[in-house]
């Protein structure tokens, strides 16, 4: 099945030479230039958000049960630092 267009414009480079993408729906893009002058953008999602190691998990169950405890430590001073 062929890909749907769903916009079509003519875009212009800025004395920046940037080029700005209209009702973009991505952050982040992967760009393939070719020889001939065509430029592909394709979407990238640089982290996945749903993807947390078990180990990660763990630590995090951990910490929120120990504070659940009142197990925590003081509460840092940060004055120091300014």
């Amino acid at each position: 099945m062929p890909d749907i267009i769903e916009n079509e414009y003519t875009a212009t480079i800025d004395t920046k030479k940037r080029l700005t993408i209209r009702g973009a729906k991505h952050h982040h893009y992967a760009v393939q230039v070719f020889k001939d002058g065509k430029i592909v953008l394709s979407p990238r999602i640089l982290v996945d958000p749903n993807l947390i190691p078990k180990s990660t998990m763990k630590i995090i169950d951990n910490s929120v049960s120990n504070m659940k405890k009142g197990k925590v430590s003081k509460p840092l001073n940060l004055k120091k630092y300014e």
